[in-house]
């Protein structure tokens, strides 16, 4: 039976991606070692390194004056490192849901946060567009792609001030403008590699102005001088890395993704929607194309357990909400296929059908 992975993270990756680094870990750039024994500063990985900088900036068209980094530690680890090397006096943050949360705890650890807007009263099932930054701030951050709640941000927002994101669950999904940015972090394990490696997009001039003092490991400077290779950097992420870029390069790059994306998303939105049994918690205008979250209706609540059942025996796999909010969610990252999608959407037919 066909496995159909909606899992949240880590998640689907392209059987390119997944081929590929199967045969790096057995015998990598034809130097009969794996991927897992050869030295980060052999000529063969620098290449690989170098590789998937480049692609990321063709494909999300870096302007000159970023710096593309590797680093370990997690999107989790970012929320201290950005107001650690860029928060002077006071940041805004956009509060949307759990990461959102614990990036404003760490924020104020070093100096003023003003959060211009929360949806937190109405349980995260919506982004905010009504809130006014500061034009006094030194950035403005916000998290696009909501993954527990199934809410999104699919637009760079206008702001005075230049704009720190977390993109971990959206990356590559839709075009960016980098310009208005100072920095942009991305945990791999959405949409990009197996976890362990994390994606920073940093403007070099953003750096060096903050007074305090920063430990070397959560200087952006010691990464940006050193090209990632400061310390030895997760090789096998980063390999995988490449080969997920190779494959988007391949497909025709940021917008032939998003449609897809898109047709993915609207396709389950529908279903949800003209169902009797099913019933999305996201508000419509903020839902996300990354992760559709939807719980029974009221009056099914008692068969969850059952539908989770049923869907997993028809090779849904990973469809269970998050459980801090139950129900189910469905992610469709960009190495999900619509068959998939068709496939689930099949599989809530038959359970409403059946009942």
């Amino acid at each position: 039976m066909k496995k159909h992975n909606f899992f949240a993270g880590p998640s689907i990756l392209s059987q390119y991606t997944i081929k590929n680094t199967a045969d790096a870990v057995l015998n990598f750039a034809d130097m009969g070692l794996s991927l897992l024994e050869v030295s980060h500063r052999s000529k063969q990985f620098t290449a690989v390194i170098e590789e998937a900088s480049a692609l990321v900036k063709e494909l999300l068209q870096v302007p000159e004056g970023y710096t593309v980094l590797w680093l370990g530690g997690g999107a989790s680890m970012q929320f201290c490192m950005v107001p650690f090397n860029l928060l002077r006096k006071k940041a805004a943050y956009l509060e949307t849901g759990t990461w959102a949360v614990n990036a404003i705890k760490e924020a104020r650890l070093f100096g003023d946060v003003d959060v211009v807007a929360s949806s937190k009263e109405s349980n995260f099932n919506f982004v905010p567009t009504d809130f006014i930054i500061p034009a006094d701030a030194d950035y403005f951050h916000y998290t696009s792609n909501n993954t527990i709640y199934g809410t999104e941000l699919r637009k760079d927002p206008d702001s005075p001030v230049p704009m720190v994101a977390d993109m971990s669950s959206d990356i590559f999904s839709r075009p960016v403008d980098v310009s208005k940015y100072d920095l942009i972090y991305a945990g791999a394990q959405k949409n990009l590699a197996p976890a362990g490696v994390t994606l920073v997009i940093v403007k070099n001039d953003a750096l060096g102005h903050v007074d305090r003092a920063i430990p070397t490991m959560l200087d952006y400077r010691t990464h940006v001088k050193k090209d990632s290779m400061f310390n030895t950097p997760p090789v096998l992420p980063i390999f995988s890395a490449l080969q997920t870029l190779r494959y988007y390069k391949e497909l025709g790059g940021i917008d032939k993704l998003m449609l897809a994306d898109e047709e993915k998303a609207a396709r389950l939105y529908d279903a949800i929607d003209s169902s009797r049994m099913f019933v999305g918690t996201a508000q419509a205008d903020s839902r996300s194309i990354m992760n559709v979250c939807f719980v029974m209706a009221p009056e099914y609540k008692e068969l969850e357990g059952e539908f989770a059942e049923f869907a997993t025996s028809k090779g849904m796999m990973g469809i269970k909400g998050h459980r801090s909010v139950g129900g189910f969610r469905a992610s469709l990252y960009n190495a999900l296929p619509l068959e998939s999608v068709e496939a689930l959407i099949d599989c809530m037919k038959q359970f409403e059908a059946k009942h």
